[in-house]
């Protein structure tokens, strides 16, 4: 089928593989952190009642994983400390999904022409790429992207820049990779933003392998969109607060979510078999079924539940879930949302 847009060209997934930090916290366990950890003990009474309260409900989520694995320092470290970690561990997490998405594919990593990497939880120069091309042993010619600035919704767009490489590169092999440490976020303050976004982000990567020119039976990738919404920016975004990243999340953003989602399905190219989404939270996704109720976004909550709000990977990480279970699907609508406000959507089909 064809794609819309001057190169009318689509592309070929071969591969795509998740990894995660080894560290695995219950909510319960983040619970019982909270209770003890001296910067939660120093809230003001309404926002550690707040934490606590999401902490201990139902949120839709039952683990989640850190790259840190001291408790006693997850919700009280310098921004020196938060964006060391960041260097560390998101080029390790980036290449561990890599390698996994190299080996499904049975490919090395000299064969790759080109890597995408997206990420907005940490800032590296030069970018996760250069750092995950040296360790996988990529080709010194090979062109590396890093896509940052866009939040949970980056994994879309960063797919629609591979996109673009390939189109005019066709017989190319290209990587994306998509990779957050929300725990190189976390810290405690009294802004609800910081709160809620302790209880629901966790650390994960994803990655795909692909090509230009595919074979039968394989998934093709196009179709892709974009809507920005500038008004809402100032409802989910990151903000620098003494150096460390604060996370911005008004309480509409659900809605906004919902009605950006609503726009760009009614743009479809044609009606898939399920819809595909970012995590972003319970209500989030409640939202997202009111707005679509054809479909019940369970491969969603499942990510949701097992890994917590992992931003970028999200909605591949989805997508691999359900590629895991559902090898009859001919048609897939994906779409992503986050900082700008922006949402993104693309198709898949075979």
């Amino acid at each position: 089928m064809p794609s819309s847009g001057f190169f009318a060209k689509t592309m070929f997934l071969q591969s795509l593989a998740s990894a995660f930090p080894p560290h695995v916290f219950s909510q319960s366990d983040c619970l019982e952190i909270a209770k003890s950890t001296p910067a939660v003990k120093g809230l003001k009474p309404r926002s550690k009642a707040l934490l606590l309260k999401i902490l201990a409900g139902d949120s839709g989520i039952a683990k989640r994983h850190f790259a840190l694995g001291d408790p006693d320092t997850m919700f009280d470290r310098s921004a020196e400390q938060l964006n060391c970690e960041f260097e560390v561990e998101a080029p390790k997490l980036a290449g561990k999904a890599l390698q996994k998405a190299l080996d499904e594919a049975g490919m090395k990593a000299r064969e790759l022409d080109a890597l995408f990497v997206c990420t907005c939880t940490g800032y590296l120069c030069p970018g996760v790429s250069s750092h995950v091309a040296e360790h996988l042993g990529m080709r010194r010619e090979a062109f590396l992207n890093d896509v940052v600035g866009l939040g949970c919704g980056a994994a879309v767009p960063t797919l629609r820049t591979a996109h673009g490489f390939l189109a005019a590169n066709p017989q190319a092999t290209v990587a994306t990779v998509a990779v957050e440490i929300c725990s190189a976020a976390f810290y405690v303050d009294d802004s609800p933003g910081v709160l809620i976004s302790l209880c629901l982000f966790g650390d994960g990567a994803s990655a795909a392998i692909w090509k230009g020119k595919g074979e039968e039976g394989q998934y093709e990738a196009g179709e892709f969109r974009t809507l920005h919404r500038p008004e809402d920016r100032e409802k989910i975004r990151f903000v620098n607060a003494g150096g460390k990243l604060r996370n911005k999340l008004h309480r509409s953003v659900p809605e906004v979510a919902g009605e950006a989602v609503r726009e760009l399905y009614a743009a479809r190219r044609s009606d898939p078999d399920q819809i595909i989404a970012h995590t972003g939270g319970r209500d989030v996704v409640d939202v997202l079924e009111a707005a679509i109720p054809e479909f019940t976004l369970k491969e969603t909550r499942r990510i949701l539940r097992d890994y917590g709000n992992c931003s970028s990977p999200c909605v591949l990480l989805a997508l691999e879930e359900r590629m895991r279970h559902d090898e009859d699907d001919q048609r897939l609508w994906l779409t992503s949302f986050g900082a700008g406000f922006s949402a993104h959507s693309f198709e898949m089909w075979r």
